[in-house]
């Protein structure tokens, strides 16, 4: 009886110590459960559940593995796992064309339909790992197959060796780079433009552009927006379906139905690695600003190439630590 319960306590010591060891690992399994699910909410569920399974298992890590392998073979086994419904999130190009400034959005569609924002993450850092977490990269995975999906990631942005890939799903080396070299082909097809899924522009030149934005749209200033936008920049709105394609159906809209934001403000914040503003819109009886939506920017070279207005301010506001809503005497934010 004291031998088996110097076991068990063995077992527990173990258990205890791996977990601790992969606490460090909670940041970047988020990041890979994310790029994977496309939502932040379900990225953090899937994390906690891979440090509780692995926490649960503890005993089955012999070392022959790094432990690093170990926890992401756990992690994206549970992201598999909830991939398997089959269903996908995408953001509003990736369900139809886009459409004129001057219409009206129509009904917002269900919100665990879209990709949502990831809040954070320091660009200077994915620059260095090569750990894309942009929308646009993030879309385009969702188009793969999550086994597909799985590889490229471990293999392109983790740096995973096909053999630890192989290990990990459970099949043949040539198995890996067979689903390796068709979702690079998958993902190669879907770039409007050569550079859509590389880098981002250096973080200064963001900054710079980031900041005359802010200054742009909380003057409503059309003229200076045409000299930010690329000449293709893209406005979405989810959980609207509605989305736009360059400066005319753009102006169309924020002059036309989206009037009502001028005099907005904007409050700075970061969200998948680029620079990210909660809007505030000036309410109707002049007694401040409410929360109207999160704007994240993505970038090409020295211009703006998509703007996504995320509405579900309720969630995500808190999410990313901005006020609840601003009086009309506040300082915060852009000034008109």
């Amino acid at each position: 009886m004291a031998r088996h319960r110097d076991r068990g306590s063995d077992m527990d010591d173990k258990a205890r110590a791996i977990v601790l060891e992969l606490e460090p690992y909670r940041g970047e399994l988020v990041r890979h459960c994310y790029r994977m699910l496309g939502s932040y909410a379900e990225a953090e569920d899937a994390a906690q559940q891979t440090l509780v399974r692995a926490w649960q298992n503890a005993e089955q890590f012999e070392g022959r593995s790094s432990l690093r392998s170990w926890v992401y073979r756990i992690a994206t086994n549970v992201c598999l796992d909830a991939l398997a419904s089959g269903r996908r999130r995408a953001l509003p190009m990736d369900l139809s064309g886009p459409s004129d400034g001057a219409a009206p959005p129509g009904a917002p569609a269900d919100s665990a339909l879209w990709i949502g924002p990831l809040p954070g993450d320091d660009p200077a850092a994915s620059a260095m790992t090569g750990e894309s977490v942009r929308l646009a990269f993030v879309a385009a995975l969702q188009h793969l197959p999550p086994k597909q999906r799985a590889t490229l990631l471990l293999r392109d942005v983790l740096s995973f060796s096909a053999r630890e890939v192989a290990d990990l799903h459970g099949c043949t080396l040539a198995s890996v780079n067979s689903a390796l070299q068709r979702a690079r082909a998958t993902l190669a097809g879907r770039r409007d433009r050569a550079d859509e899924l590389g880098l981002p522009a250096p973080g200064g030149t963001q900054q710079v552009l980031a900041e005359r934005y802010a200054t742009a749209f909380s003057r409503y200033d059309m003229e200076e927006l045409g000299l930010l936008l690329h000449v293709d920049a893209t406005l979405s709105l989810p959980p609207y379906a509605k989305w736009m394609r360059g400066m005319a159906d753009i102006k169309s809209w924020l002059t036309g139905p989206a009037v009502g934001c001028r005099g907005s403000r904007l409050i700075p914040t970061m969200a998948n690695s680029s620079p990210a503003f909660g809007q505030y819109r000036p309410r109707t009886d002049g007694t401040g600003y409410e929360p109207w939506a999160l704007q994240v920017l993505e970038f090409s070279g020295d211009r703006i190439e998509s703007i996504t207005a995320f509405r579900d301010t309720a969630l995500l506001f808190p999410l990313f630590g901005l006020p609840g809503h601003l009086s009309g005497e506040a300082r915060l934010g852009v000034p008109t």
